[in-house]
């Protein structure tokens, strides 16, 4: 009986799973159409959506785009007000504020970089013009500040000081152990210490004001600002040391001897200064720097040397001076050459290129004036091809070639060019000097001659005068005393400025004209003696004649002559 309980039993819950399984499965089975029913309405869903999707996506774009553009439009609109709201800032100048007005410039200066990159923009011309003329005269402002504050903060430095940092020898000891000390001391040498050539609180003032000067565009006058206040300030510090300022003009009306005791001074201070800035290890780029500079300072002087050759070679006056006497060329080449002389060392250095001199060679100078020299003389022989009268020719060469050998022998010239050189030129002296008074004197010794006609050589004395007539006796002497006269008339004008020359000279052409007078006198005056006109033919006396020889080559004026 229980056994069949407990079948009973089991079967009934097994009945009882079957049925929840059938449920279940019939549960699971609507469920499952229901969710297919959703799935279809949400596709269905979806796909009503889509285009609602789609132009909400395209609103929130176009709501981007319009934030940005206003955005943009904005910024654009401020860049165009930047001028008005600075202007005042800008227009009133740094002296009350300087922050406010350096910040206002920044802004002005980013205005018109905007403007000038974004010209195709509306109203952009009017709008970057009136930027950069409000932005001028804001720098124009900031510069007369940079100006007046970099004055009222650069004074001199005290003279006390300057002297104190004066070696007492004039130089440093240059001594190698000092300097190479690997402590780094410096021994006895004194510590300097250096002046204050600004004053420091104002000096990230000027800084941040020529900062915005160069931005801007003015930077030569920002640096023309800076060099003429310090330049200012510099000469008022060496002239408290006794250093005169002296301008182009000032040096070219000084005298010759004032000048050059100045100029030796001059080298003395540089040659302080550079032995002072040189003299130590951390001055080497310095030194470097130094050499390439006397490099090119060889270079410009061969170059100058060669331009003055040229210059000279080139001189094409066509006015002769004309009394004959030493032309201003021939002056001016001198003086140019007794002042190189001064500096051979140093001009021998740079000419030769810093190349060890062989002895028996000319100094690189020496060449360089004899060629100076020829150079000179082809010109002055060129010059005198302008006078017409061939004795005022050779006077002229004379008077310039022994002006150039007496200047040379008066100064360090003649042991740089040599005895030979000397000798030379004073041969070509004399040379001329032959040959002027043939031009001058020939044909009047003519006239005393024998024959009466010139040998072309200048020499006295006469023949046997039996075969000559009376008429052409006094034909002689009237010739003889017109030319005189001619030739008085006209050398006396005619200058020789060396008084030993010129006493050579006359004594040159006295000691053969006189002795030929005198000789024509005795021999044929008597022939005359008895004629009512005489003195119409004999005008002078040998001592007439002497008298005029004296006054020749004065550079006398006809009202002179006259008296």
């Amino acid at each position: 009986m229980g056994a069949a309980s407990e079948v009973q039993l089991l079967q009934a819950r097994a009945q009882f799973m079957r049925d929840s399984l059938g449920k279940s499965q019939s549960m699971t089975e609507s469920m499952i159409s229901i969710l297919g029913s959703f799935d279809h309405r949400l596709s269905s869903l979806e796909t009503a959506m889509r285009p609602t999707q789609v132009r909400t996506h395209a609103f929130r774009k176009a709501h981007e785009n319009i934030d940005s553009t206003l955005k943009a439009a904005e910024s654009v609109l401020t860049q165009f007000d930047v001028s008005r709201q600075v202007e005042d800032t800008v227009l009133s100048g740094p002296l009350n504020d300087l922050t406010g007005f350096l910040a206002a410039v920044d802004q002005l200066q980013k205005n018109v970089e905007f403007f000038t990159q974004n010209r195709g923009l509306k109203a952009s011309d009017g709008a970057l013009n009136h930027a950069r003329n409000l932005l001028n005269k804001g720098m124009n402002r900031l510069a007369d500040e940079f100006k007046t504050l970099l004055i009222q903060n650069s004074k001199p430095a005290d003279s006390a000081q300057l002297q104190e940092m004066i070696p007492n020898s004039g130089k440093l000891t240059g001594n190698p152990a000092v300097e190479g000390r690997p402590d780094g001391s410096i021994g006895n040498v004194k510590v300097l210490q250096l002046p204050v050539l600004i004053a420091p609180k104002t000096v990230p003032q000027l800084r941040d004001m020529a900062q915005r000067l160069v931005a801007a565009g003015y930077h030569a006058q920002c640096i023309k600002i800076y060099r003429d206040v310090r330049a200012s300030t510099l000469e008022q510090s060496l002239k408290k040391l006794g250093v005169e300022k002296l301008s182009k003009e000032d040096v070219q009306k000084m005298q010759w001897e004032a000048l050059e005791a100045k100029i030796g001074s001059w080298i003395q201070y540089m040659r302080i200064a550079i032995e002072n800035l040189f003299s130590s290890a951390s001055a080497i780029g310095l030194r470097q720097a130094a050499q390439d500079l006397i490099q090119r300072l060889a270079q410009t002087a061969k170059e100058t040397f060669g331009d003055f050759e040229d210059a000279v070679s080139t001189d094409a006056t066509k006015t002769p001076v004309l009394d004959g006497t030493v032309h201003p060329l021939t002056s001016y080449v001198i003086n140019y050459v007794k002042f190189l002389f001064d500096y051979q060392k140093t001009l021998n250095h740079l000419l030769g290129g810093g190349q060890p001199q062989l002895q028996a060679t000319p100094s690189p100078l020496a060449a360089a004036t004899v060629r100076l020299m020829s150079v000179l003389q082809v010109n002055l022989d060129g010059k005198s091809k302008l006078y017409r009268d061939p004795a005022l020719t050779q006077l002229f060469l004379m008077n310039n070639i022994h002006y150039m050998v007496r200047s040379v022998r008066k100064s360090e010239a003649k042991d740089l060019l040599g005895d030979d050189w000397v000798q030379r030129q004073r041969r070509i002296v004399q040379q001329h000097a032959n040959t002027y008074q043939r031009a001058a004197w020939g044909k009047a010794l003519s006239y005393l001659s024998g024959s009466g006609s010139s040998s072309g050589h200048l020499s006295g004395g006469s023949s046997d005068g039996s075969s000559i007539s009376k008429s052409a006796i006094k034909e002689r002497f009237k010739n003889f005393s017109l030319l005189l006269e001619e030739l008085y008339n006209r050398q006396t004008q005619w200058t020789i400025p060396d008084s030993e020359l010129r006493e050579a000279v006359r004594l040159a052409v006295a000691e053969v004209l006189l002795p030929a007078y005198r000789s024509f006198l005795k021999r044929y005056s008597s022939i005359i003696e008895s004629d009512r006109h005489k003195g119409k033919y004999i005008r002078y006396t040998p001592e007439d004649l002497e008298r005029m020889l004296g006054e020749f080559f004065e550079g006398k004026t006809r009202v002179e002559q006259r008296r």
